[in-house]
């Protein structure tokens, strides 16, 4: 079974496909999409062509859709669900005109700020990418993009378009994997947004559980700031986040879902002055040099809360990172201390290659979990990874 990149297919045959599928009948289909009777029985065949299976089963009553075609047509419905209410509100007409060509030319001047590098993205000529644009632009009956001093910035309007047109491009790329599956096949991968701690602590568990029936199927994980995975989440990039909550959720479109609770543990080198010390106070902590969490993270924000309560400064000299490896190796060459999630780093402690100090910190308690987009509809391969992070879910 071979399928195009939800990006590349012909949004005017998905649309035929389900109308096709909501009727059950070429005719009402081809009222329905203004087209001829011979034009939708040929773009459903396309469609079939495309994805290598066949959609509906034709009897004398009319149209059926087979367990191919009701996956397809589900991700089709959910697609469109994300892209009509933006076209249309820029043109009714848009839903009509509207090919995929355009909305990846849009997509990608909007993240480059610029025709030339956009055609570079898209590996196709700069007036191509232009002439998209303004195809879009005149149905719209208004700028998408205006020029500053750092380049083609797009309007409101064009990135409302641009997100929805992501997330229905990410629907059409979830169909391979499911209709993949109907068959016994894999198709598609999973994408997870990993924060510090799951890295070292959750995922590789996980990973190792679900290659014992998946082998095959591609696992990414993307590393980076918490901003940065938020937004891939949002836009369809990732499919879900695993690492600390935010309390409060930062944004209504995604959920958060607790798996288990972690607390922070305070850590110094083997070779430390505070060591082998079965006390240590505050003021003591606060005159050496630390390895943190970045501002803005939920560890920073315990972290400054600790030295909050002496009524004066806190340590002066601190290097911002969340890279188990390079504290634990700055650790061992010098006197910094380093303040980290105790899940973490219980590996490297239980392995003496550095030393918790006797701090409580049982009040650092924070939750670790799954952070997906509200309306997300994971495929079966997903799912599977999902229950191996929660059991009990």
């Amino acid at each position: 079974m071979t399928m195009l990149p939800g990006s590349q297919h012909n949004l005017r045959h998905l649309r035929v496909l389900l109308a096709v599928a909501d009727t059950g009948s070429v005719t009402r289909a081809s009222k329905i999409c203004f087209v001829s009777q011979p034009a939708v029985t040929q773009a459903v065949s396309k469609v079939e062509r495309t994805v290598g299976a066949t959609l509906f089963s034709r009897t004398p009553q009319g149209l059926y859709t087979t367990p191919a075609g009701e996956v397809l047509a589900n991700r089709v419905k959910r697609a469109f669900a994300y892209l009509d209410p933006t076209l249309s509100e820029l043109s009714p007409r848009l839903k009509i005109t509207t090919t995929s060509a355009q909305l990846n030319a849009l997509i990608a001047v909007r993240e480059a700020e610029n025709f030339t590098l956009a055609a570079q993205r898209l590996g196709i000529a700069q007036p191509t990418v232009h002439r998209a644009v303004s195809r879009l632009e005149q149905e719209a009956g208004r700028p998408l993009f205006e020029r500053n001093s750092h380049g083609m910035v797009a309007t409101r309007p064009a990135q409302a378009l641009a997100q929805a047109a992501r997330l229905a491009f990410a629907e059409l790329e979830q169909a391979e994997a499911d209709l993949a599956e109907l068959n016994a096949q894999e198709a598609g991968r999973i994408v997870i947004g990993a924060m510090p701690l799951s890295r070292s602590y959750v995922l590789p568990k996980a990973i190792a559980r679900f290659r014992e029936s998946r082998p095959n199927l591609p696992i990414h994980l993307l590393e980076g700031p918490y901003t940065d995975l938020l937004a891939g989440l949002r836009r369809g990039e990732i499919d879900f986040l695993v690492g600390a909550l935010r309390d409060p959720a930062p944004i209504g479109d995604i959920e958060q879902r607790v798996l288990f609770h972690d607390t922070l543990v305070l850590v110094a080198g083997n070779r430390h002055p505070l060591a082998s010390r079965t006390q240590v106070t505050l003021q003591e902590l606060a005159t050496y040099p630390w390895v943190v969490g970045q501002k803005g993270t939920p560890i920073r924000r315990h972290f400054d809360e600790l030295f909050a309560a002496l009524g004066e400064p806190g340590p002066r000299s601190i290097i911002e990172s969340s890279s188990l490896i390079l504290m634990r190796e700055l650790l061992d060459a010098s006197d910094h201390l380093g303040c980290i999630s105790y899940l973490q780093a219980e590996a490297e402690i239980s392995r003496g290659l550095m030393r918790a100090l006797p701090m409580d910190l049982r009040h650092t308690s924070r939750p670790i979990g799954l952070t997906l987009r509200k309306d997300w509809l994971p495929t079966a391969a997903q799912s599977q990874f999902l229950k191996l992070l929660a059991p009990s879910q």
